[in-house]
């Protein structure tokens, strides 16, 4: 019998069988982890986001796709209103019943979200983007960018800032 190998006899009566046990060495344990930890990883990637070269040198913990950070809930579309280092403001506009008048208002809401150092670039004022919740990471910032969903509405933002601008 080999030294990584025991035999056990059972504990019932019955056939006598002999069983053998391998023993799996830690190496192998955390090899298999990390393996697993890869290809959640390459899943996530896979999920929505854009994946471009520089994003395998990502080390960003609270990065939705190359951290730990994970996301759940509810997920909001809305348009980049400002844009700071590691976060962006975005601004959902949504329709209110009043009861009182039977009318529908407009609301707006502003939303804080975590952007990744590696989808920085891909994100710019105006911008139509997806957001998710996620674990509170600071006071205002509970939730994380996922992708971005159209350039469009930024292109027609700048179409209608120059038009009016030929008419003054």
């Amino acid at each position: 019998m080999k030294n990584n190998q025991r035999s056990r006899e059972p504990l019932r009566g019955g056939p006598e069988k002999k069983v053998t046990y391998t023993k799996m060495t830690e190496k192998k344990m955390t090899k298999k982890k990390t393996e697993s930890a890869i290809a959640h990883r390459h899943r996530e990637a896979r999920k929505g986001a854009k994946v471009a070269e520089t994003l395998k040198e990502c080390k960003d913990i609270d990065c939705n796709i190359h951290g730990k950070l994970k996301t759940h809930g509810r997920i909001f579309e809305g348009t980049v209103t400002k844009k700071f280092k590691k976060r962006i403001v975005i601004e959902l506009e949504r329709t209110v019943y009043v009861r009182k008048y039977e009318r529908y208002t407009k609301s707006r809401t502003k939303l804080h979200a975590r952007l990744p150092i590696c989808l920085e670039a891909s994100v710019n004022i105006g911008d139509l983007v997806q957001i998710q919740e996620c674990r509170p990471l600071s006071k205002i910032i509970h939730f994380v960018f996922i992708k971005s969903i159209s350039h469009e509405h930024r292109e027609t933002l700048n179409k209608e800032d120059k038009s009016g601008e030929e008419k003054k």
